[in-house]
């Protein structure tokens, strides 16, 4: 399930919200780096101050040593997805990363990332983290969890769907150019809709499921 956003790109500097997907590859191809891109993420994420949406966050130094190691690349070896950041709904397996589904007593740390970030990765895009969620993706309000009950991104008086609340909200406040979620029956659909996002469910089988709870 891929979450993407379609309100259109701002002038981005500083803390400003990162561009999307198809601005940020514009951007890149015309000699923005991965350390300018991830100097900026670094920023936004410390501005923006909204609960419940990250449940594991990678450090900034490891963002910045990513990206430094995707500059390095020549151009010729650098991926469809270089120097993108995306965020990975917190019940998809990253190597040494906890894998929580939002139960803290569940909590494991998988020795092999799943194919579906695997992929990502292999192509250039820099992980950001691991979102917030309903409890074993098991609701559509994106409320039931316990790591801090996450707002819609537009009003806080109102909720911002789920199961994958985090990764909608990651990309609503312009910390991702695009996210991962999971969709069973409206899990990345519905806070997508909430979100002014655009979500997109794959046909069945279409994408590996294997390092995916539940």
């Amino acid at each position: 399930m891929d979450l993407v956003r379609r309100t259109p790109p701002s002038e981005d500097h500083g803390d400003e919200p990162l561009p999307d997907l198809s601005a940020l590859q514009r951007s890149l191809a015309n000699g923005t780096t991965a350390q300018a891109v991830a100097g900026q993420l670094i920023a936004r994420r410390r501005a923006v101050t909204a609960d419940g949406i990250w449940i594991t966050e990678v450090p900034d130094a490891v963002l910045r040593d990513r990206a430094a190691a995707l500059d390095a690349l020549p151009p010729a070896a650098r991926g469809a997805l270089h120097g993108v950041p995306f965020a990975v709904k917190d019940n998809l397996d990253v190597a040494g990363l906890p894998t929580t589904a939002a139960c803290p007593d569940f909590a494991y740390v998988p020795a092999h990332t799943a194919p579906a970030v695997q992929r990502l990765l292999e192509a250039g895009a820099m992980l950001v983290g691991k979102t917030n969620m309903d409890q074993f993706a098991t609701g559509l309000s994106g409320t039931r969890t316990p790591f801090g009950a996450p707002v819609n991104a537009f009003d806080a008086r109102y909720i911002c769907g789920g199961s994958s609340s985090g990764s909608a909200l990651a990309l609503a406040h312009g910390l991702v150019s695009f996210s991962l979620g999971t969709d069973t029956a409206g899990s990345g659909r519905v806070p997508a809709a909430l979100g002014n996002l655009v979500g997109l469910k794959p046909s069945r089988g279409r994408v590996s499921s294997r390092g995916v709870l539940p």
